[in-house]
């Protein structure tokens, strides 16, 4: 190689590393300084780095890349997903076997037996809201990937369990199966429900809890209102990273039609109050099901109550959590309600929760039963893996 074209390569090679810098300062453009970055500490530092990193030019190359290999090659996508027929994704955490998990639904029922007598010794009556997972309501979209024998029966077994334990659990999954031939009550793309399957969900529940009378006071009237529908690109895409460079090989995005739901107006609610500042009707407690309001679990709830609904679930933290997390709030302690229902997705009971945040005498006291109804459900969900 002649020293001329030595310096021709070493002129392209610094050009092209030049070319990559400015490009990858692109990246900070969209970098955003919060209050809590000082640069004394280093934060600001870090938080720069850790963003620029993220958006580094050649890593999403990398990343965009391997992801189309692994989708169009073997039909996969990062832990997390499980790709389905005809677009369906679905949540890896309704397929995998879970080591323990007999020990895990031990623990997790005894926190269910505690709750329900924690709320009995108020007064209050708990209604338990198993979801059905997606993978059970949509089978006809599995690929060549199944639920672990581990899920096969959970949901029924989780019934048979909480009639044992004597917890109110009206069947969800009958009506989300009738309910499919009108419209599609999970998205395809998301892990969630949509506001259709929500609202058939509510009007169960509100069928269930009428018939036993669990609520008094006057009914209060709700209105639920239609948006125009738009694409909505689900959680589960997240989990194929494939954009910006593969983005025509992602699944098509969901189209969602989200609702909003308020007190009716009218003479008869005008300046009346329906319940007591300190008595609320309804508790709602649960997962990102309820908490998100794009799917209106909560509104829906209201208008199938014919009820106000305080709303307690949280985003990511599973069903277990904000329960604990509620009884040893301020709000129970002030203001409880007639009924709480406790939405639970069927498979996060056998799933191991970290409840290092909670005094461990108070969770070893509250998965000991106090009622006359502590020698049943004694048998955990016994599945073979």
């Amino acid at each position: 190689m002649t020293r001329s074209l030595r310096k021709l390569y070493s002129l392209l090679f610094l050009a092209l590393l030049l070319g990559l810098g400015l490009w990858s300062l692109g990246g900070l453009s969209g970098f955003q300084r919060t209050a809590q970055m000082s640069v004394l500490d280093g934060k600001l530092a870090k938080a720069a780095e850790t963003y620029y990193d993220e958006q580094f030019p050649l890593k999403r190359i990398g990343t965009n890349l391997w992801a189309a290999l692994d989708f169009k090659l073997f039909n996969e996508g990062r832990p997390g997903v499980v790709l389905g027929r005809e677009h369906w994704l679905f949540s890896d955490e309704e397929f995998k076997p879970i080591a323990d998990s007999d020990q895990f639904e031990q623990e997790n029922l005894a926190l269910i037996r505690g709750v329900r007598d924690t709320l009995q010794q108020r007064g209050i009556q708990l209604v338990l809201a198993i979801v059905p997972a997606k993978a059970r309501l949509y089978s006809e979209y599995l690929g060549e990937q199944t639920p672990s024998t581990l899920h096969n029966d959970l949901y029924n077994e989780f019934h048979a369990q909480a009639r044992q334990a004597g917890v109110f659990a009206p069947d969800l999954l009958a009506p989300l199966q009738s309910a499919k031939a009108h419209g599609q009550v999970f998205l395809r793309t998301d892990t969630h429900w949509t506001p259709m399957g929500a609202e058939v969900v509510a009007q169960q529940l509100a069928e269930a809890i009428g018939r036993q009378n669990l609520l008094n006071g006057e009914p209060q009237q709700f209105v639920t209102e239609q948006r125009q529908s738009a694409p909505y690109k689900g959680d589960l895409t997240n989990f194929l990273p494939l954009d910006p460079l593969f983005s025509h090989l992602l699944p098509p995005p969901d189209t969602l039609q989200q609702r909003s739901t308020r007190p009716a107006e009218g003479p008869a609610q005008d300046g009346d109050a329906l319940f007591a500042d300190n008595e609320i009707p309804v508790a709602l407690v649960g997962t990102s099901y309820s908490a998100n309001a794009n799917w209106n679990f909560l509104g829906a709830l209201q208008q199938a109550l014919r009820s106000d609904v305080v709303n307690y679930a949280e985003d990511g933290h599973g069903p277990l959590l904000p329960m604990l997390k509620y009884l040893r709030s301020d709000a129970f302690k002030n203001s409880t309600p007639q009924v709480l229902i406790w939405e639970f997705p069927e498979r996060y009971l056998p799933m191991k929760n970290d409840l290092g945040d909670f005094d461990p005498q108070w969770v070893a006291q509250l998965k000991k039963t106090r009622t006359a109804n502590q020698d049943l459900a004694q048998s955990s969900i016994r599945t073979q893996h």
